[in-house]
C-alpha cells in the first residue's frame, strides 16, 4: 500500500501566481527585432578607418512598442564579448566607454525616437542619414561630458553591435540582432613595407629608369653652363696687340717723299722740314 501524493494547497497556488506577476523576467518582456545593424551602404570614403566605423540609421526599426520617452541606445562589444553582455534594467546600470577595456562592452549614441524619423525631414536634408561610432576624441577629456562617450576605438577589433531600446526608467524594451563582426583597418609597421626593386613591375623599373636618365643629363647641363660662364668672368678673352698693357707698340709711318733708304743716310740736321742747327763758335 503506496503512500498517497500530497497535493499543493490553494494558499500555495494563489503565493506562486501572484509571485509571477509581481516578480516578471525581464526577458519574457523584451521584444526581439528583426533587424541586423550593419555599414552603411552609402558609397562614402572613411566607412570604416582605424578608430572608427559608420552605420546605417535604424530608421522605422525600433518606433514599437516604444512611448515618446524611449531611447534608443547602441551596444559596443568585442566580438568574443557578446555572449556575455546583459541588457542593464536601470539607468545606473548602463555600461560606460571604459567599461571596453575591462569588460568588453560599452553603450553610447542614445537617441530619442525623434532623432530616427522613418523619412527625410520636410525641407529635405542633404545629411547622409548614419551613426559613426568613435567620432568624439575629445569627449573623455570634457569634464561637463556625460559618461556615455562616443570615444575613439582603442584596437582593430573586431566588434559586434546592436541596437537596444530602452524606457524612461532604463528598463529593456526591444534590442536588434547583433551585428556580423566588424574589423576596423590598420596600417602597416614601417619595418614591415618591403623597399626591394625586386618587387616592383617592369613598367614601374622602366620609368624610374628613364627619369633618372633624364635628371642626370639636365645636371650636366647645369654644371656644363656654370663652367662658361664662370670662366668668362675669370679669364677674359686676350686684348689686341696694340692694346696689351705693359709695351708699348704703335703703328709704322712711312714718309711719302723720302723712300726708306736715302732717309737712313742723310746726316744729322738735314731731316726734312728741321732748320739748321745754331752754331756754338763765336
Amino acid at each position: 500500500m503506496g503512500l498517497r501524493q500530497r497535493q499543493p494547497g490553494p494558499s500555495l497556488l494563489l503565493l506562486l501566481l501572484v509571485g509571477t506577476l509581481v516578480w516578471p523576467l525581464p526577458c519574457m518582456s523584451l521584444k526581439l527585432i528583426p533587424y541586423t545593424p550593419q555599414i552603411t551602404a552609402w558609397d562614402l570614403e572613411g566607412k570604416v578607418t582605424a578608430t572608427t566605423f559608420s552605420l546605417e540609421q535604424p530608421r522605422c526599426v525600433l518606433d514599437w512598442p516604444a512611448s515618446v520617452a524611449s531611447t534608443v541606445w547602441l551596444v559596443v562589444t568585442f566580438s568574443n564579448a557578446s555572449k556575455d553582455f546583459h541588457n542593464p534594467q536601470t539607468l545606473a546600470e548602463i555600461p560606460a566607454f571604459p567599461r571596453l577595456l575591462t569588460d568588453g562592452h560599452y553603450m553610447t549614441l542614445p537617441l530619442s525616437l525623434d532623432q530616427l524619423p522613418c523619412e527625410d525631414p520636410e525641407g529635405g536634408s542633404r545629411s547622409i542619414p548614419l551613426l559613426r561610432v568613435g567620432n568624439d576624441p575629445g569627449c573623455l577629456a570634457d569634464f561637463y561630458e556625460p559618461p556615455y562617450c562616443n570615444n575613439p576605438l582603442p584596437s582593430p577589433g573586431p566588434y559586434r553591435v546592436k541596437f537596444l531600446l530602452m524606457d524612461a526608467r532604463g528598463s529593456p524594451q526591444a534590442e536588434t540582432r547583433w551585428s556580423d563582426p566588424i574589423t576596423l583597418h590598420q596600417g602597416k609597421a614601417p619595418g614591415s613595407i618591403d623597399t626591394w626593386p625586386g618587387q616592383r613591375s617592369a613598367d614601374m623599373i622602366i620609368i624610374t629608369s628613364i627619369l633618372s636618365s633624364l635628371a642626370g643629363l639636365l645636371l650636366l647641363a647645369f654644371l656644363a653652363a656654370s663652367t662658361v660662364h664662370f670662366s668668362s668672368l675669370w679669364w677674359p678673352e686676350e686684348a689686341p696687340e696694340q692694346l696689351r698693357i705693359g709695351s708699348f707698340m704703335g703703328k709704322r709711318y712711312m714718309t711719302h717723299h723720302i723712300p726708306p733708304s736715302e732717309a737712313s743716310t742723310l746726316p744729322v740736321g738735314c731731316e726734312p722740314g728741321l732748320g739748321p742747327l745754331p752754331s756754338l763758335s763765336p
